[in-house]
């Protein structure tokens, strides 16, 4: 009998849950779940989380750790991303969520984030995979870039603190965005990374929340003409009406514009179009554990 895993992402935005089995070579999803906790808001404040959000954010991990065992999940590995990562007052944060969920919280580093993110993105592409590949992952707190290869594994993870949630809270206000705010907002983004260069790998892949969002506005390719698209369909409608139209939770299409413009530079970076990938940090947690290391630690991570 398939063995089920589960893997609870507790990110800058959202805290999400997936309990999978292996299948035909790929992972065969049984149940995701996710809840908009966006710890990165709060900790953006004075850099420590309030003890209101870690309540909050230990509750809906305590619930999806219920979910997954009850679905009948063998191992629920939990991990932590940039927003805990960075707080003044990470190690209150992990030991209330433990305590109060009943469960070890991995913080995990840029590397080993960048590493499983890449593992779930390459194992789950459903087609062969050659020559070198980019891993964009663009987050809620930070964005990795990670290359590698199917064969050699990973050999490079970039880390940087900009992501979707930081960018929305900083720089939009109105609903929809202006032009003003979004040409702010880009030029935020070139700033940010002026100087910036990137190897142009044989591929590259787009993971993360705004990634599979923009599956359902533009298809499975982000180019110019696509993201262009996107940043039109955002900018001209309001939140509630984007939601609406492509089945979207209305504050996953508010952090959208900004997660749109982090991935259109990488785009530019790296010089070719990011396909999206249907697979990210949860699944690569995922195909760890049932790589036979049940608590998913970094010497696995070269699968």
């Amino acid at each position: 009998m398939p063995m089920l895993c589960g893997a609870i992402d507790i990110g800058s935005n959202t805290t999400r849950l997936l309990v999978a089995e292996p299948g035909e070579g790929q992972l065969r999803k049984v149940m995701e779940q996710r809840a908009y906790t966006r710890i990165g808001k709060d900790a953006s404040k004075n850099g420590q989380i309030t003890a209101e959000k870690i309540a909050e954010v230990a509750d809906v991990v305590r619930t999806q750790v219920r979910l997954a065992q009850e679905m009948g999940a063998e191992t629920v590995k939990t991990v932590a991303t940039a927003a805990i990562r960075e707080a003044k007052n990470r190690d209150k944060v992990v030991e209330e969520i433990e305590e109060i969920a009943g469960v070890e919280v991995d913080v995990l580093d840029e590397e080993e984030e960048g590493r499983f993110a890449f593992i779930g993105a390459t194992k789950s592409l459903g087609h062969p995979v050659s020559g070198t590949i980019a891993v964009v992952d663009v987050g809620g707190g930070s964005c990795e870039v990670i290359y590698g290869s199917v064969p050699d594994g990973v050999t490079e993870v970039n880390s940087f603190k900009i992501g979707s949630g930081s960018l929305t809270e900083d720089h939009l206000d109105s609903d929809p965005p202006s032009a003003a705010e979004i040409r702010g907002l880009r030029d935020h983004i070139a700033d940010f990374f002026e100087g910036t260069e990137l190897e142009r790998p044989d591929q590259a892949v787009a993971v993360g929340g705004s990634a599979t969002s923009l599956r359902t506005l533009v298809g499975a390719v982000l180019e110019y003409e696509t993201l262009e698209r996107a940043v039109r369909v955002l900018s001209s409608n309001e939140i509630y009406e984007v939601a609406k139209r492509f089945e979207l939770d209305s504050r996953r299409v508010k952090l959208l514009p900004a997660g749109v413009l982090l991935l259109e530079k990488f785009s530019q970076l790296l010089g070719q179009p990011l396909q999206i990938g249907r697979g990210g940090l949860r699944e690569g947690i995922i195909l760890t554990l049932l790589n036979g290391n049940r608590d998913g630690s970094e010497e696995r991570l070269a699968a």
